[in-house]
Order: structure tokens, then sequence, then C-alpha cells
């Protein structure tokens, strides 16, 4: 089988940050890198799951919300894939910024955590992604060219 373009990217030299995966004629998908693959713990399902809720409801909620198609996580649980139509890195990177400041501050009762709305709505821990969160939050901020530039493919 023909391996998939993003197990061609280098996860080796890989670091925390934003990068355009792949684009699909109007359908872009961003790599919210949160975890630098192979060398840093990755998250905890429940930091995952109330990431994935928090972040989801955010976006759905923004006056771009139309071009929200997807917000979920990796299953090696190192990030989270954003799909999006017509949204350039510009936007992405600065939706992505305001997404995580959004979930440091929140509060109350995550989204979507209730039996009738969830598979496995007791597996959140909103303390664990507030950590993961701050940390992805000062790689945005900080960020260089290494952290949002894919490094090399794999031939």
């Amino acid at each position: 089988m023909e391996v998939i373009s993003s197990f061609q990217v280098n996860h080796i030299k890989l670091l925390r940050g934003l990068y355009e995966s792949r684009i699909d004629g109007d359908l872009i998908t961003y790599d919210l890198r949160m975890k630098e693959p192979n060398r840093e713990k990755v998250m905890s399902t429940g930091a995952c799951h109330t990431i994935e809720h928090i972040g989801a409801t955010y976006l759905r909620n923004l006056d771009i919300a139309k071009e929200v198609i997807y917000f979920g996580p990796m299953g090696c649980r190192t990030g989270f894939y954003m799909i999006m139509r017509n949204i350039n890195k510009t936007k992405a990177f600065s939706v992505a910024t305001d997404m995580m400041r959004f979930i440091l501050a929140f509060e109350g009762e995550i989204p979507g955590a209730q039996p009738d709305q969830c598979g496995n709505y007791s597996d959140m821990d909103l303390v664990a992604a507030k950590k993961d969160v701050q940390e992805y939050l000062n790689t945005l901020v900080n960020a260089t060219d290494a952290n949002v530039t894919y490094p090399e493919i794999k031939a």
C-alpha cells in the first residue's frame, strides 16, 4: 500500500506547532501539534477529550462556524486536526491561538459531557487539559518558522 502523506513527515524532527497538513480543494487540514512526537509524554485521554469538547464547541460558535469542518484528536494523542474551508494559515493560527486562550480560561461544566451526549462522558480532565493547552499556547505565542513548517518529508 502507498504510504499516506502524514506518515511521510519526519516525526523525529517534528516540533510543537501549527502546520498546514494537506489541502483538498477548498478544505485545509491543520495539524495542531501540541506535543513533540516520541519525545514528550502524550496527552492523557481525559485531557484530549476535554480539549476536543471545548475546542469543537468554541469553533462552532465563531462567526466562521460554517467554515469549520472538523476538530478532533490524533490517535497518537500528540495533537489535533482542525479541518477548515477556505481559511488560510494566518487566520487558522489566530483561531487556534484564541481557542487555546478560551480553553485556558474555561470554567464550569464541559460542553457535551453528559451520558446522553457523549459515548465516554466521564473521561474528562480540565486540569490536565489546561496544563497541555498552556504549554501549547506558549509555543504558539513564541512560534518560529520551525513551529509552522514541517521538517523534511521522508522519501
